[in-house]
Order: structure tokens, then C-alpha cells, then sequence
């Protein structure tokens, strides 16, 4: 039996603002929409283009407030091909929250304040 990954999800809050974070964040685009038939939830999932793994983001219509995290120790990691690149956009966005320079990584924050990690891409270690 062998199982390979499919995608991963995060509800957010709100869809349009994650939308467009995680296109100018991340430049993935939208591959799949689904909206529930009495209009209860919407179900987007974006690509990068280079792999079969999505992110599904979940939208509840009825939710008022924003999610808990808790200690919102899980996290998504990313690598970049141009990793100063990258910083720089992010530094430019606001939406870097931590940086371990000593391991050469950082961490950005979505709008509903997910952490998702950025790794240089390994080719260019």
C-alpha cells in the first residue's frame, strides 16, 4: 500500500485577503474551487505550479470571529528558488514574524496567523 500527499488545509477567515497574501506571498495561484451548495463554505485550492500538492483554504460563511491558534506550533514550509529574493518581498509585505539567521531560515505570518516557513532552496546551499 502506498499513499503520497494530496494537500493541506487552513481555514481562514477571510478568503479574498488569503487569496491574494498567499499570490503575492507565494505566487500560488487558484486550481479548484468548490462551493457548498447552500453557500455554507467555499473550498479554494491554490498551486504552484511545480508540484501536485495543493493548500486548501476553508471558508465558513457563518464564522464571526477569527480562529485560535492556540500555540500554533505546526507550520507549512516553503523553499525559494531566489531565497534573498524572497526575504526582501516579505521584509517589503510586514509579514515576516521570525527569522533564525543561524539556520539560514524565516518564518512569515498569513493574515488569520499562520506561520509558514521559508528555506532557501536546497540547490543553491
Amino acid at each position: 500500500m502506498k499513499f503520497t500527499f494530496s494537500h493541506n488545509n487552513l481555514n481562514v477567515f477571510n478568503l479574498a485577503k488569503s487569496l491574494a497574501f498567499y499570490k503575492e506571498a507565494l505566487g500560488l495561484e487558484e486550481t479548484r474551487r468548490i462551493n457548498a451548495a447552500d453557500s455554507s463554505f467555499t473550498l479554494v485550492f491554490l498551486g504552484d505550479g511545480a508540484t501536485t500538492h495543493k493548500l486548501e483554504l476553508t471558508w465558513l460563511r457563518n464564522r464571526k470571529e477569527k480562529y485560535a491558534l492556540g500555540d500554533n506550533e505546526i507550520h507549512l514550509a516553503f523553499t525559494a528558488e531566489d531565497y534573498q529574493a524572497a526575504r526582501a518581498l516579505h521584509k517589503k509585505m510586514g509579514c515576516i514574524c521570525y527569522e533564525n539567521e543561524a539556520m539560514g531560515i524565516y518564518f512569515i505570518e498569513d493574515p488569520d496567523g499562520y506561520w509558514l516557513e521559508i528555506l532557501p532552496d536546497k540547490r543553491t546551499r
